[in-house]
């Protein structure tokens, strides 16, 4: 049945291509209309007999020999690569997903652009058979329809035939080969694009994006009904496009594609810090610790600057010095309002070794639950317990670093005018927000 349903589609194929050029040359005999209509008419039916099955046949089996069935082409490289392409039907299942992992491949058809129309013929499937695969398998049926004699069939089997073999292997210099080092020498790895793989690539992501399955699951999303099968995306893909304005100069296949070529991320994972409250934290400003580690940079900036001058009534130094703690204190809330989320309402309860009047500062969302906990701070008396451990903590951050200080610094870091503005001004915030 196969056999018939080829032979109907080489008819076919032969026609449509025959009124395709007669309707051209209708239209171009129209504008011509002062000649002869004897000239016209010999040129018309000269047109008609180069479209009759068995001449078609055999000057198409005379061109196959200018194109080449491969999977791998060497044009994607450059479009003047005259390097050898490959043609492979390895399948290897080594857990890559590559051309040799694919169980079958559509070949694709490189050479003369001109030609490119026999690789069509040869590659179309039909009831899931193609001249290609009979070629392949030595069943000359569909072609013997059409021959005159044995002699004329060989002779297409023979021109077709030239397109599977495969010319002697040679690079070239745009062929942007690789040196791999091996022992003492190299071997020299000319890279070709898998073209029949990117093919079934694009096949199979065009469907997911395209296809009219894709079309009614949008539909769905779009109307927010439910459908039985999921929504299939490719997210930070890329777009590559091979031949400009010509892409059958590169291959058929990508002609097909109009030039373009899919590309997917191969971005690593970007890892994304668990949204979650603390547990087991003693205090905001432990060793370590978010504040801790943010404020390390501008701890270094200060010391430098209490250690390469000891003029500390300049003006200059002390404007520094004031805009480094400003931005330690800045840091300091930064850290805190991300703790004092609603969400994270009543995380203090999980974390018994947290100071108190930390706790009372850190999770403000907690009173609206526990009433005891609202009362205690709305006495207002851990702001104080709040600067003292910052005094302490940048006190000691300066030590380790070999600068002296001592109870006087200590007061001017918990007595600084911009923490007490920042915890009033960010508890009022919060209390209009509890209201």
């Amino acid at each position: 049945m196969a056999v018939e349903s080829l032979a109907q589609y080489i008819e076919n194929y032969i026609a449509t291509r025959r009124q395709t050029k007669l309707d051209a040359f209708d239209k171009e005999a129209a504008k011509r209309g002062g000649e002869e209509s004897v000239a016209l008419a010999a040129e018309r039916r000269e047109l008609e007999l180069r479209y009759e099955p068995q001449a078609w046949l055999t000057d198409a089996a005379r061109r196959a020999g200018q194109i080449h069935l491969v999977t791998h082409a060497a044009k994607f490289t450059h479009g003047d690569n005259k390097g050898s392409s490959v043609y492979s039907e390895t399948v290897a299942y080594e857990g890559y997903l590559g051309s040799a992992a694919l169980p079958q491949l559509e070949p694709d058809a490189v050479g003369n652009a001109a030609a490119l129309d026999v690789a069509k013929f040869l590659q179309t499937v039909v009831e899931g058979d193609s001249l290609l695969a009979c070629l392949q398998r030595g069943d000359s049926r569909p072609l013997a329809r059409f021959a005159s004699d044995e002699a004329q069939l060989n002779g297409w089997i023979e021109g077709f035939s030239r397109a599977l073999s495969a010319s002697e292997p040679a690079s070239h210099k745009l062929a942007k080969q690789s040196y791999f080092p091996v022992g003492e020498g190299y071997h020299l790895i000319n890279p070709l694009f898998a073209t029949s793989f990117v093919h079934a690539l694009h096949q199979k992501m065009a469907e997911l994006r395209f296809g009219d399955n894709a079309k009614a699951i949008w539909k769905a999303r779009r109307e927010k009904t439910w459908h039985p099968q999921p929504l299939v995306t490719f997210p930070h893909s890329a777009e590559m496009h091979f031949g400009g304005t010509k892409p059958q100069n590169i291959s058929w296949l990508n002609s097909v594609r109009g030039g373009r070529a899919w590309l997917l991320s191969a971005e690593p994972p970007r890892w994304r810090r668990a949204d979650r409250p603390p547990v087991n934290i003693r205090s905001i400003f432990v060793s370590g610790g978010p504040f801790d580690r943010r404020a390390n940079s501008t701890v270094k900036l200060l010391v430098s600057l209490l250690t390469r001058s000891g003029d500390y009534n300049n003006r200059r130094i002390r404007e520094a010095r004031e805009a480094y703690v400003g931005t330690l204190i800045d840091l300091l809330f930064d850290v805190a309002c991300e703790l004092q989320r609603e969400a994270w309402q009543n995380w203090t309860q999980h974390c018994p070794d947290l100071k108190p009047h930390q706790q009372l500062w850190l999770d403000p969302w907690r009173g609206k639950t526990d009433p005891a906990f609202r009362l205690e701070r709305e006495k207002g008396d851990w702001q104080a317990g709040v600067a003292g451990d910052f005094a302490l903590w940048l006190n000691a951050k300066l030590r380790k670093i070999s600068t002296e200080v001592g109870a006087v610094e200590e007061r001017e870091w918990r007595t600084r005018e911009r923490l007490r503005t920042n915890l009033r001004e960010f508890e009022k915030i919060i209390q209009e927000a509890l209201k």
